[in-house]
């Protein structure tokens, strides 16, 4: 897909990969539309890409349809829709204290996965009315994590929550095939975002020493870049594509 002249909205805009993702996607030419929750930089962020902000929170379903509708509208459409919001927790399937509570599974589930597919389907729904372009509507990038892949201890609920945004990759570019419309997930590994920035160098290194290269953590405009190469490349569709310079998480 041409990025230029296009409308895109991106999840979690305010910081990290996806604040990066909506610079470069404005440098392109897209109209973008940040999404995030209040007391964040969004409305900073929707300045400097001359676009607007609107709050969300992701565990809010009636919040997200609204919030989605009001960004579709104040953009004239949508063909781009980037999706970061998530979060984990650090607890065991089994501790001394007993079992994993369940609530926090629940409430992990509910943000990565569930809050990622609400997204999706109502930003698939904007999307179909679209007229085609070289037969294609819209693109939807999520996030996953190679922790979907080898989770390391105490990641049992970020796990399952990444590894189902995944595993539907497949399913719902098929769903959505007829309409011309894809689904990439890109599965990062450590990125300087959010807690990890400005970590100790020596820390970072010791957290990123099985990487195959660069042995270091990924910058922010490097997931943004691999999310415009995927709307700009129509054959990628239906997978969930790791970013992590060779790294495999060992169990600990």
């Amino acid at each position: 897909m041409e990025i230029k002249g296009k409308k895109a909205v991106v999840v979690g805009g305010a910081s990290g990969m996806a604040r990066a993702t909506a610079q470069l996607l404005r440098q392109k030419g897209a109209e973008v539309a940040i999404l995030d929750l209040p007391n964040t930089a969004g409305a900073e962020v929707a300045k400097e890409l001359g676009g607007t902000f609107h709050e969300v929170d992701v565990l809010d379903e009636s919040q997200v349809e609204s919030a989605l509708g009001d960004a579709v509208a104040a953009l004239g459409g949508l063909h781009i829709a980037v999706n970061t919001a998530g979060g984990g927790i650090g607890k065991r399937t089994l501790t001394k204290d007993g079992p994993h509570p369940l609530d926090e599974f629940r409430r992990c589930i509910e943000l990565n996965l569930i809050g990622t597919f609400n997204l999706n389907r109502l930003q698939a729904w904007h999307m179909a009315t679209n007229e085609p372009e070289d037969e294609e509507r819209g693109v939807i990038i999520d996030t996953a994590s190679i922790a979907a892949f080898e989770g390391q201890i105490g990641q049992v609920a970020y796990t399952a929550a990444k590894a189902g945004i995944a595993g539907m990759m497949l399913t719902m570019a098929r769903d959505l095939g007829s309409l011309g419309i894809r689904a990439v997930a890109i599965a990062p590994s450590l990125f300087s975002t959010g807690l990890t920035k400005g970590i100790p160098d020596e820390f970072a290194s010791m957290l990123t020493k099985d990487a195959a290269f660069p042995k270091r953590m990924g910058r922010p405009e490097e997931y943004g870049k691999l999310a415009v190469a995927i709307v700009e490349n129509p054959m990628l569709n239906g997978l969930c594509i790791r970013l992590d310079g060779g790294q495999r998480f060992a169990p600990k």
